[in-house]
């Protein structure tokens, strides 16, 4: 089965995180999160390590078990990268090549699938600087899904910013996978 990097970003959405770590393992794969610091103030680490049965790499700190540094190692062996909720700033770091912290320092790395699932404010999303950014990554290869078009989002306005649901986040995570993996 494949290996799977979940990135998990500083948003509302994370949670939605270990429901997708948890059915993607089910499904026989393997699943290693990075969480961004932000992240961590919407889910811990314990959950994701509990639900995806590896350890979550959360900052350069946590690359202690190899000499090999754990976000390259992870990019090496990972057969999809995605992004689950990416937020604007994430989107903004990987967009110009800044790698301010684990997760995007392994996307600098990483050479296969790059998916990325926005989840923000819909005037964050609607921005000119957030759209250039998605743009810039379209260009290089990421693909990105979503954010819904219209919903209740969690600071309390209705429209367009939301994670797309699980089922579309597993479904299109599934079909990045290279054939020889599945």
């Amino acid at each position: 089965m494949a290996t799977i990097v979940l990135g998990v970003c500083g948003s509302i959405a994370a949670y939605k995180a270990a429901g997708v770590a948890s059915r993607l393992v089910k499904l026989g794969h393997a699943v290693h999160c990075v969480c961004t610091p932000a992240a961590l103030q919407f889910v811990t680490p314990l959950t994701l390590m509990t639900l995806s049965r590896n350890p979550v790499i959360c900052t350069f700190e946590d690359e202690t078990t190899s000499w090999v540094p754990v976000h390259i190692e992870l990019a090496q062996k990972a057969d999809v990268l995605a992004i689950v909720p990416a937020s604007a700033n994430t989107m903004a770091c990987m967009a110009h090549g800044m790698a301010p912290n684990a997760l995007t320092s392994l996307y600098l790395a990483y050479r296969g699938p790059v998916l990325v699932f926005p989840a923000m404010n819909g005037d964050m999303w609607d921005h000119p600087a957030t759209q250039e950014n998605a743009r810039i990554l379209e260009q290089r290869g990421c693909r990105i899904i979503g954010p819904e078009s219209c919903g209740m989002l969690a600071c309390g306005t209705e429209g367009k910013g939301r994670l797309v649901d699980e089922d579309t986040i597993v479904r299109e995570i599934l079909a990045s996978i290279p054939a020889s993996q599945c």
